[in-house]
């Protein structure tokens, strides 16, 4: 390493551990967008959209906010958007930039008090199925009344705690679980290996039900999605009149999806249907009545207090009384005094995990600058208003869904009423056909956009989050898992846009 060249270590420097491949592939990329958007700055948009997909499906090879990064940078650098068109993207979408920054650390304060109630859940329930069941109805409730991206925090923070017990207890004495067994150390190896790869994947299939499920109950209400509250501004919908008109397509989805849940753990596809390995079942009820144990009144308190503010964070989303992020921020301030938190540092680590997210989302959004700015969309816009009344719902919802998968469903939503509710405005439909368009958008947007990470923000950030590498869930992973809830979704969708509405 002492007589690495200075050419070399730049080399090495750039985007670190990354295969040499990985590195080529950016830099090669890096050259041709300039040359791409002097001869059609059109088709270097796309190029540049695809290119911004790859980075995050390689996210557990380099995290996507160096690569999707530098193509960013240098997406405004040539003009195919300026930095203010990307500070516009972000000041539409505060509201989750603040949630990142506030509601994801707040759950981080909570973390006791779900490992607790979480870790009773899990011992009590052996039906795998019931289980599944159990995570995505619960995901889908709290989607409606919350919001997504919360719900995903805690799916996160739950299934990191789970984590942590097992591989504090298997990595100090792994070989004690296995001391009937007097083989060579190589086959205690495996053993451990065999049963924390069982573990990866049950944990695996638990957090994709739930992350389902929060799509599942964030098409149904007024403050399930972001998309939901702009949707229902243009259409003037109130809470119950949005629930109503969603409810012939939300519905029949959110049962679909259920059964889907269900059905897949009992046929065993798609990476669904690994149970709880008795040994770390084992680990997990040991580690509870030790836990049960060592509680002192003072730990008591923590969980009553955490018990406490969490009742009034579920108030506060529910009613709605102010921006999640804000309740984000109070919910750290009730947390930190009422659980004797009160240094700086012990406060940081709380922000660890959302913060890159969030420098990555701003990053997201020069992208989806870019595709506002080259007028990517506009094509398949224009051609869904010349089709036949008929036929323009089910298109709508395909169109939506497909673009989702691509960009992020709040922005094609945003594109898409826009130009419906001009045209209603201009007298070229009418009423009851807008509000079969806008729902068609909403739910276009919301169900089959569980096809890919990028398609939801909640998928993204689990994708991104510290969980994915320990579970092991690649992009590719997560789109085979999603896939039959993509395919029914979709199905049932087109299905009730074409019969109920």
């Amino acid at each position: 390493m002492a007589n690495m060249s200075v050419a070399a270590a730049f080399w090495h420097n750039f985007l670190g551990h990354s295969a040499n491949w990985y590195k080529k592939a950016i830099i090669a990329f890096l050259i041709i967008n300039p040359i791409i958007f002097m001869i059609d700055p059109f088709t270097a948009g796309w190029v540049l959209v695809l290119e911004f997909i790859f980075t995050l499906a390689m996210a557990l090879k380099c995290y996507p906010l160096q690569p999707g990064g530098l193509l960013a940078l240098e997406a405004i650098i040539i003009g195919m958007a300026k930095p203010k068109d990307v500070y516009y993207e972000v000041v539409n979408n505060f509201p989750v930039i603040l949630l990142l920054m506030f509601m994801v650390a707040g759950i981080y304060f909570m973390k006791d008090l779900l490992l607790f109630v979480f870790t009773k859940i899990l011992l009590g329930i052996r039906s795998k199925m019931l289980l599944s069941l159990l995570f995505s109805v619960v995901a889908a409730v709290l989607s409606a009344f919350l919001d997504a991206l919360t719900v995903t925090a805690v799916l996160i923070s739950v299934a990191v705690g789970f984590y942590s017990v097992y591989h504090r207890v298997a990595s100090g004495n792994h070989h004690g679980h296995h001391d009937h067994d007097h083989s060579n150390d190589g086959t205690i190896h495996d053993l451990h290996r065999q049963e924390l790869d069982n573990f990866r994947a049950f944990l695996r299939s638990l957090i994709m039900h739930g992350a389902v499920g929060t799509a599942l109950g964030g098409v149904c209400t007024l403050v399930g999605e972001p998309q939901n509250l702009l949707i229902a501004e243009k259409a003037g919908w109130d809470f119950m009149t949005f629930v109503k008109v969603m409810a012939p397509v939300s519905f029949p989805a959110a049962i679909a999806g259920f059964i889907t849940c269900a059905l897949l753990e009992k046929v065993k596809i798609c990476g669904y249907g690994a149970t709880l390995p008795d040994n770390v079942r084992q680990i997990l009820v040991e580690f509870d009545k030790e836990e049960s144990k060592k509680r002192n009144a003072r730990d008591v308190a923590k969980l009553i207090a955490q018990g406490l503010v969490a009742g009034v964070l579920v108030i506060g989303l529910a009613l709605h009384l102010a921006e999640v992020g804000l309740i984000g921020l109070m919910v750290i301030i009730l947390l930190t005094a009422m659980t004797g938190i009160t240094e700086e540092h012990q406060i940081g680590h709380a922000f660890e995990e959302a913060l890159p997210f969030t420098a990555l989302l701003v990053v997201f959004l020069s992208v989806v600058a870019v595709i506002e700015k080259q007028h990517l969309f506009s094509p398949i816009t224009e051609s869904l208003l010349t089709l036949d009344e008929s036929v323009q719902g089910v298109m709508y919802f395909i169109a939506n869904g497909v673009l989702s998968m691509i960009s992020d469903n709040v922005f094609v939503a945003t594109v898409y009423i826009k130009e419906v509710k001009a045209a209603l405005d201009a007298g070229e439909i009418s009423r009851a056909h807008f509000d079969v368009l806008a729902v068609a958008i909403n739910t276009g947007t919301n169900l089959p956009s569980v096809a890919t990470p990028n398609g939801q923000a909640a998928f993204l950030f689990l994708l991104t989050s510290a969980l994915a590498p320990l579970i092991r869930l690649s992009y590719g992973r997560m789109v085979l898992m999603a896939l039959p809830y993509t395919v029914v979704l979709t199905i049932v969708g087109v299905l009730a846009v074409i019969f109920l509405l």
